[in-house]
């Protein structure tokens, strides 16, 4: 074999070599595109579970759902839409109103328990502060479940049941969208409230793809739900002032987003840093179609019900407990978030294969 031949071999081991970590990035950087654009597609039904004959087993039970707040567009438009849904079916399901108080919440707790409710669902509220009166609903026969409060990496704390969302899944998304829009260069300011009961697996998610991302840089803003209005506009204005190099802003959850935007405004920094959340409140759509908040992952008020009430009927009908309750999530951008009305209404631009899916899985058709 000649020098000359050798020479050529080592020299395009150099250059495969010198490229691998390029050609790596862009390896990672096609497989997140390709799931960015699998959530960018209308979602389809998937089964949470094997068929079953709703109404027979579940006409002789009362049921009530005490939400974190009744008065919060998501939680109480959950809490309302499972009692419709129930209604449908033919069975009793009381909202238990309340406005984020957790004094509220354990007087839900204890009057389902006292009204001998056959199950209670503190519909997105925090499990950790309220086991003692979990505690007493158990004892009392009463089926106490944290639904949609937590992804599949937290569980709540016994004797709760859950209903999970996957909350790490969306917190990857927000993170895949900013390391691809920025090719791999994102430098991100994901805010937290590490209050929230679900916030561990939003950030979970976030930390798992920047951790992967040689070229980006993270860092995390602590803002609890309590100091929203009074802290979040101005800390973020800090932010920003600080270091000019910011591209994106994640706020976990897009009720944050009234205080991010004007933050991002006011600081003159709309032309450099975006904003990726999660949640699709209408507002926050609306702000999408405005192009003052560039991506919003939405899971449908109604199709959330939906997942929730079949995972609680499951509970009292002695079938196998749902370990995933298949709620998509679907991402709007300015390609697709006139779908969602305009102005954007709640559980619209999903599509509605889930309102057949479900009525025939529960033998209602």
């Amino acid at each position: 074999m000649s020098s000359k031949y050798l020479t050529s071999l080592t020299g395009l081991a150099a250059l495969l070599l010198s490229g691998t970590a390029s050609f790596a990035a862009a390896t990672d950087l096609d497989a997140i595109k390709a799931n960015i654009e699998a959530h960018q597609k209308l979602p389809a039904f998937v089964a949470p579970g094997e068929a079953f004959d709703a109404k027979p087993c579940m006409q002789d039970k009362k049921l009530m759902v005490v939400p974190f707040s009744s008065a919060v567009e998501f939680t109480g438009g959950v809490a309302t839409r499972m009692t419709e849904i129930a209604k449908e079916i033919g069975f009793r399901y009381d909202h238990y109103q309340t406005q984020g108080q957790p004094s509220q919440w354990i007087q839900g707790i204890n009057q389902a328990i006292t009204q001998h409710y056959n199950l209670v669902d503190v519909l997105m509220s925090d499990p950790r502060v309220l086991v003692p009166q979990a505690t007493q609903a158990d004892q009392a026969g009463v089926k106490i479940v944290a639904a949609h409060a937590s992804g599949f990496d937290t569980p709540a704390p016994a004797p709760f049941q859950n209903v999970q969302i996957d909350y790490t899944r969306a917190g990857e998304l927000m993170a895949q969208w900013a390391v691809l829009k920025t090719k791999g260069k994102a430098n991100v300011l994901a805010i937290v409230a590490e209050d929230s009961f679900s916030a561990n697996s939003l950030k979970s998610g976030i930390k798992s793809v920047m951790d992967k991302c040689e070229g980006c840089k993270v860092q995390y803003l602590n803002v609890p739900v309590t100091d929203w209005a009074t802290r979040m506009q101005s800390t973020v204005q800090s932010a920003l002032l600080r270091d000019p190099s910011i591209n994106y802003i994640l706020p976990i959850y897009d009720g944050m987003a009234q205080f991010v935007v004007p933050a991002v405004e006011l600081t003159q920094s709309a032309d450099r840093v975006k904003i990726a959340t999660f949640n699709g409140s209408p507002y926050v759509l609306q702000l999408v179609q405005q192009g003052r908040v560039e991506m919003d992952i939405g899971e449908s008020i109604d199709w959330v019900a939906h997942a929730i009430i079949d995972a609680e009927m499951r509970m009292l009908c002695g079938l196998p407990p749902v370990k995933d309750p298949k709620v998509p999530l679907y991402i709007f951008d300015a390609s697709n978030a006139a779908s969602a009305g305009t102005p954007p209404k709640i559980s619209t631009g999903y599509g509605d294969a889930y309102v057949a899916g479900y009525r025939k899985l529960w033998g209602l058709q």
